[in-house]
C-alpha cells in the first residue's frame, strides 16, 4: 500500500469537494441576500440615488452565482490538495472572506448601513487579497479562479462608496414604510 494517490483519485477528491462546497456557497449566497431584502423591492434600496454606473438589477443575481461557483470550485481545490503545504491558512483565509462576504449584504442592506457596508466590503478588498496569495502558494489555478471575484468586489467597493456620495443622508435611515389604508 502506498500514500501516494492517483490521479483518478486526486480528480475523485476534487469532485467530491466540488459537489458539496460549489452549492453551498452558492446556496449561502441567496440565503444572505434573501435575508436582507438585498436589491429591487427593498424600500429603502429603492429610495435611494444610484450611480449613474449602476448594472441593471438582473446582472447582480447572475454575476454572484458565477462568482459563487468559482470561488466553490477554488476552495474545492485547496481542500483536495490534501497534504499540501499552506492548506490550512489557505482555507481558513477563504473561510474569513467568505464571512465578511455574506456580512455585506445585511450591513448595507437589512441595517441600512452605507458606511458600514463601505467598511466591510473594504475589508473585504484585503481578505480576498490575501485569500489569492495564500491559495497561489497552493494551487496557482485556484487563485487565477478568485480573480474575477476580486475585480467584482473592487466593482462593488466603488459602487458602494458612489451609493455613499449620492445618498449620505439615508446612511443609516429606516427605509420609507409602505402603508396601506382602508376607508371604511
Amino acid at each position: 500500500m502506498t500514500l501516494i494517490a492517483s490521479s483518478d483519485q486526486l480528480r475523485a477528491s476534487l469532485v467530491r469537494w466540488a459537489l458539496v462546497l460549489v452549492p453551498l456557497l452558492v446556496l449561502l449566497g441567496f440565503l444572505s441576500g434573501q435575508a436582507a431584502q438585498s436589491g429591487p423591492g427593498n424600500p429603502w434600496f429603492d429610495a435611494l440615488v444610484k450611480p449613474g454606473i449602476f448594472p441593471p438589477p438582473a446582472t447582480f443575481g447572475i454575476v454572484w452565482t458565477v462568482l459563487y461557483v468559482l470561488m466553490g470550485i477554488a476552495l474545492a481545490m485547496i481542500c483536495a490538495a490534501r497534504g499540501a503545504r499552506g492548506r490550512g491558512p489557505a482555507v481558513i483565509a477563504f473561510a474569513v472572506q467568505f464571512v465578511l462576504n455574506l456580512a455585506w449584504s445585511p450591513v448595507f442592506f437589512g441595517a441600512h448601513q452605507i458606511t458600514g457596508g463601505l467598511i466591510v466590503i473594504g475589508i473585504l478588498d484585503v481578505a480576498v487579497i490575501v485569500t489569492i496569495a495564500l491559495f497561489a502558494r497552493v494551487r496557482p489555478i485556484a487563485a487565477w479562479l478568485l480573480v474575477p471575484y476580486l475585480v467584482w468586489i473592487c466593482f462593488a467597493t466603488y459602487l458602494n462608496f458612489a451609493f455613499l456620495q449620492a445618498n449620505s443622508a439615508l446612511d443609516g435611515a429606516e427605509g420609507p414604510q409602505a402603508v396601506e389604508r382602508f376607508e371604511i
